[in-house]
């Protein structure tokens, strides 16, 4: 009894070391930065994962020169790029008739405008007479730390000159925002602090008072930042293409209806930057590798508006935290007997139950904007944990016997061999595989979900997509990826599937079958039926693992990928919701399909330059029942192709008001007749698509 005693009572003493030190290596670990990588990746994935719960501030909007303005620009203005900053002036005007707050540029006017001195001029003077305007400066640190201030005339036009500086982690992430940057003493606030600092009381202090003001409101962090609370992609904020800014400028000029209103703008904090691909600057954000830089900026007003910041545990507090977990791990042990099968049970369940309880509570703290640190804290608990049972065993006597017998119930060998006889599953990478790729949007979805509650759009995208998914994969499919209300699947990759242009057919039809059988519950729902329209090609793609390093994802990229989702919204221009390519069509064939089918035309979808041939796949009893309007749309077609219009439309007039697609094409006669394409001697009946 004494003996047994004792061994219980040592037991506790060295389970109790034990604990301390695993304390003080932890924490000593984390003083010196080891865990910063790790930590910093774990506090990436809550972000991502807690983002969806924040909702931008109404009052933080953007202007951007997208791809779209810059082809209207050209095309109807005649303007190449870089535009005139003319131009700009403009929006500074229009904004300012709104009753806008303020105006900032996210671009640098560092060199006179190629227009010459007077397009330059005219900019500053709309700045000036707007006196809301907030203009940028850099700090370039690879030429001799040289600050980059705007031209002399514009700069003297601007309210306040912010600064475009970040404040990059070691890794090149921005998770904190710099509310200033002083150079030569001066300080330059921050794009995302400037526009407060322009109005009001701020006006009137300096701007080193305003912005010790704000010092005092924020949890600002030793060097200066604030730890910033993203709310998901940039394009959550209000936003609209520069060139429909410059639109509605000419109508509002004339006295007419403007498309935006200039009330839009009312009260609203607009940033003004390029948004087009190859222009704006790319940064990496928890959110995303590719985040536009002025999306920093928002997000750190849009904190300071809502009061809406990350705020890191206290450093003591983390230290009790790292304790806490060591002497948790160590309890562990201590409560159970690590010398007998049960004790072994016990102390497995905890090694995976607490860490996960753990999880769930830094991830919930997360959501309430406190960060609690993750790998230090769990570090502490697993050495603890695994520290104490040695030391547990070693006094009992037989740690070793039962430490392999509990692993060996619950870590599967046939997982490790896998991962040996297959080392390459992870990595990145991928191979070029024959596939048949599978598109899905539902029609009207964007103004369906307008109407509706978060919680009732979130059950009826559950219903839809649980119902899509299983039978693409009772069809044996691949799940590349939802995106939305939208699916994206394929067919022969991992595994080898003769037939999958057959299988990837048979389930387009089945899931527009299926929705046609939920069309009541839908209606029971929201109001009305779902209809998904669908694309279908068959090709060449590279399958296989893409994204980083740590985190990567099973999917496919090529142009056949590309040409699937472009018949996925070609649908929309044909009135239909289900369209293939002709080599889907020929390897459905080849495989035994039994399918009938309607050729809707030869169509140069947007990005590609060649013609495809187009299908609509149609249960033989659907082509049955209206085989009269196929067979009349088969002749139209045909006089179509053969450029006798006005012939073909006699075919298609008869059949628009029973079938979309004779409707489109007797639309689009009118526009051959009217362009005179029909006469051209290398007339060949091409759709050219207008649009994705």
């Amino acid at each position: 009894m004494k003996e047994n005693e004792s061994r219980k009572t040592k037991t506790r003493i060295y389970v109790a070391i034990v604990a301390l030190c695993s304390f003080l290596f932890a924490g000593g670990l984390y003083k010196v930065g080891v865990f910063t990588f790790l930590e910093n990746k774990t506090y990436d994935a809550r972000m991502v994962y807690t983002s969806s719960h924040f909702m931008p501030s109404d009052d933080v909007c953007f202007i951007g020169i997208d791809q779209e303005s810059l082809t209207r620009a050209q095309e109807e203005r005649g303007w190449s790029w870089p535009w005139p900053r003319e131009a700009y002036g403009m929006i500074a005007e229009y904004l300012k008739a709104g009753g806008a707050k303020s105006l900032t540029f996210d671009v640098l006017f560092t060199e006179p405008s190629v227009y010459g001195d007077s397009d330059d001029e005219a900019f500053a003077r709309d700045c000036a007479d707007y006196g809301n305007v907030v203009h940028a400066m850099f700090y370039n640190a690879a030429s001799d730390d040289e600050v980059l201030l705007p031209i002399k005339s514009i700069k003297e036009s601007a309210a306040l000159i912010g600064s475009t500086v970040s404040a990059k982690d070691g890794d090149d992430m921005i998770r904190r925002g710099r509310l200033f940057y002083e150079s030569e003493g001066v300080k330059y606030p921050a794009l995302g602090l400037s526009p407060l600092l322009i109005e009001g009381e701020n006006r009137e202090l300096s701007t080193d008072e305003a912005i010790a003001n704000y010092y005092k409101s924020l949890p600002v962090e030793k060097d200066g930042t604030v730890y910033l609370r993203y709310k998901g992609n940039v394009d959550r904020y209000a936003h609209y293409s520069a060139y429909d800014i410059l639109q509605s400028y000419d109508s509002y000029l004339r006295g007419e209806e403007c498309e935006i209103p200039p009330d839009n703008f009312e009260d609203a904090y607009v940033y003004f930057i390029f948004y087009a691909p190859g222009l704006f600057d790319i940064c990496s954000t928890p959110i995303s590798k590719v985040y536009p830089g002025a999306g920093v900026h928002m997000t750190l007003l849009d904190g300071i508006l809502s009061d809406n910041f990350i705020h890191p545990l206290p450093v003591f507090a983390i230290y009790l935290c790292i304790f806490a977990c060591a002497a948790i791990g160590a309890l562990c042990v201590r409560g159970a007997n690590a010398a007998s099968k049960r004790g072994i049970l016990l102390i497995v369940l905890a090694m995976f139950a607490f860490p996960s309880a753990f999880c769930v509570l830094a991830h919930f703290l997360f959501a309430k904007n406190i960060w609690l640190p993750l790998v230090a804290p769990l570090f502490a608990f697993i050495i603890s944990l695994f520290g104490s049972m040695l030391v547990s065993y070693s006094i009992e006597g037989k740690q070793k016997q039962f430490i392999k017998s509990a692993f060996s119930q619950y870590l599967s060998p046939a997982v490790i061999d896998s991962l040996i006889a297959n080392p390459h599953r992870l990595k990145l990478g991928g191979e070029r595989r024959h596939i048949s790729i599978f598109f899905s949007d539902v029609q009207s979805f964007t103004s369906l979900s307008e109407k509706l509650s978060p919680e009732t759009l979130t059950e009826l995208l559950n219903v839809y997509l649980t119902e899509m998914t299983n039978i693409i994969l009772e069809h044996g499919g691949t799940i590349d990826k939802y995106e939305g209300d939208a699916i994206i699947a394929f067919w022969n990759a991992p595994s080898d599937q003769d037939d999958h242009a057959l299988r990837a057919l048979t389930a387009a039809l089945r899931c527009q079958t299926r929705l046609e059988e939920l069309s009541q519950t839908f209606i029971d729902k929201v109001g009305r039926p779902l209809w998904t329209r669908i694309g279908l090609n068959t090709g060449d793609a590279i399958v296989g693992n893409m994204g980083s390093n740590l985190r990567f994802d099973y999917t496919m990229l090529g142009d056949s990928v590309n040409l699937a989702s472009r018949l996925e919204g070609l649908n929309k221009q044909f009135g239909t919701y289900l369209m293939c390519s002709l080599q889907t069509k020929t390897e459905a064939e080849n495989a035994g399909c039994t399918l009938c089918w309607r050729e809707l035309g030869r169509v140069a979808v947007v990005g590609k330059k060649d013609a495809v041939n187009v299908f609509e796949p149609l249960l033989p009893e659907t082509y049955k029942a209206k085989e009269a309007v196929y067979k009349a749309f088969d002749i139209g077609l045909k006089l179509f192709y053969e450029g006798k219009i006005e012939e073909a439309k006699k075919y298609f007039y008869v059949m628009s008001t029973v079938d979309a697609p004779s409707k489109a094409y007797l639309e689009h006669c009118d526009l051959v007749l009217k362009s005179g394409d029909a006469n051209e001697p290398n007339w060949s009946g091409i759709w050219v698509a207008t649009s994705k």
